[in-house]
């Protein structure tokens, strides 16, 4: 059984990876960071030594604190996933932002336990703010600052901002015919935020995040800040999302999320 002791030293721990990883991107960011192209069916699909420096970076302490944890990482794929604990790891979620000296990228780190993800952190290193929580709260750690996390509650559809990264390059056909049903039903939309809208959601500010194609890194460490802070995560059916991650709204209620999944329902998958 997961305890309230072995949590607070799983918090703890998150803040020290993001300091870590920090100190390895940081150099980088608007500088020479080494991008390549990892190619593949999507096309360009760029990676740099921030993105690797940081996994690594995550990963040593990883080893060296818990030994017996599994990883899964973007860059350097999956050690022990079945072990009771998982760490999972996206050392840079938004390298295309990064890439383009943009201050929307985050690092995303996950615990999950015995497969499920218990606590997580979305860190915005150059801006200084962590955005860290689980079931027990979630909070704002900003400039030797902390402050608690709470959804906006009670905005319908109609009232609601929306975000979503790129529906012409991550949505399929139905997915954006769904989208522009959502985005016309409410009052404003935004794009290319990647996971800092997710804390934007968080935080009080945006009301709903609809994304696909996504991997388990790209969600895990999303799901326990969120549901911190009195939101949802869900698929585009309003089930948990999976291990393997897909389609995802993050939303910062079920009224809302409601409203949200009829329009969802044709391109849900």
């Amino acid at each position: 059984m997961l305890g309230g002791d072995d949590l607070q030293a799983f918090d703890a721990f998150l803040i020290e990876l993001n300091r870590a990883s920090a100190a390895a991107i940081l150099p980088l960011f608007r500088a020479d960071h080494g991008l390549e192209d990892k190619g593949g069916p999507a096309g360009f699909d760029p990676v740099t030594a921030a993105d690797r420096g940081a996994e690594a970076a995550i990963r040593r302490r990883i080893a060296e604190r818990w030994p017996e944890h599994g990883v899964i990482g973007e860059e350097y794929g999956e050690d022990r996933p079945d072990a009771e604990f998982v760490w999972v790891l996206d050392p840079i979620d938004g390298t295309r932002a990064f890439v383009a000296g943009l201050p929307v990228w985050t690092t995303l780190i996950a615990l999950r336990h015995q497969g499920k993800p218990v606590l997580g952190s979305i860190g915005q290193p150059y801006i200084g703010e962590l955005f860290i929580g689980g079931a027990a709260g979630s909070r704002l750690v900003s400039r030797g600052a902390t402050s608690p996390l709470a959804v906006r509650r009670g905005v319908p559809l109609a009232s609601a901002i929306i975000a979503t990264t790129d529906p012409p390059a991550c949505f399929d056909r139905a997915e954006i015919a769904a989208w522009r049903s959502v985005r016309a039903a409410t009052r404003l939309a935004r794009f290319g935020c990647d996971a800092y809208a997710y804390a934007m959601v968080a935080a009080g500010l945006i009301d709903l995040v609809l994304e696909a194609g996504l991997k388990c890194w790209d969600i895990d460490a999303a799901t326990p800040v969120i549901a911190g802070a009195g939101g949802v995560v869900t698929d585009w059916f309003g089930a948990p999302t999976g291990s393997l991650g897909g389609q995802a709204a993050i939303s910062a209620g079920g009224d809302l999320l409601a409203e949200v999944l009829p329009l969802l329902a044709e391109a849900a998958k």
